[in-house]
């Protein structure tokens, strides 16, 4: 059963998405929706990263805030960065070491970075224990790297039942 319907969450998820978009509910669009969520986790298996078990659900709705918290502060923060004097930029490319070694985790964290103003992650060494990040004013490198850490990786490692900790 599990080779025909490898991610019956995923599958769920797309059928409900194909119902939202031709906003409506027949028994044809249902039938094309579960079809088509079939075709796409077969076609994309290869794709799709495994998701570790939350081990604190409050957790991790308490960082999503927390991560759109900042990312509406580094929206303000840049605005004020590019309406001022160019001269006062400091861009700078920083290679952040990372200890997360699930790969849906630290796919997170890059996306993280780059959702966030003023950041983007840009490299992961091969070996995964490094993340390229430029960012777009660094005054000081080990206070982007510090912020990083405190703020996303920590956290990730506590909530996903994917870290050491």
């Amino acid at each position: 059963m599990r080779r025909f319907f490898p991610h019956p969450r995923m599958m769920l998820v797309l059928t409900v998405l194909w119902l939202l978009l031709v906003n409506t509910f027949n028994l044809g669009h249902l039938l094309l929706g579960l079809f088509l969520a079939w075709a796409i986790v077969h076609l994309c298996g290869d794709f799709l990263l495994h998701v570790p078990r939350v081990r604190k659900p409050l957790g991790l709705v308490l960082f999503t805030g927390k991560v759109f918290y900042d990312i509406v502060v580094a929206n303000l923060q840049v605005v004020k960065l590019v309406l001022g004097p160019k001269s006062r930029l400091q861009p700078a490319f920083v290679e952040v070491p990372v200890g997360i070694e699930d790969e849906f985790v630290l796919s997170t964290l890059a996306c993280i970075i780059s959702l966030t103003p003023g950041t983007v992650s840009a490299c992961l060494s091969s070996d995964h224990k490094t993340l390229l990040v430029h960012g777009l004013d660094v005054p000081d490198r080990d206070e982007l790297i510090a912020a990083v850490k405190s703020r996303y990786e920590t956290p990730l490692l506590e909530i996903f039942e994917c870290s050491r900790t």
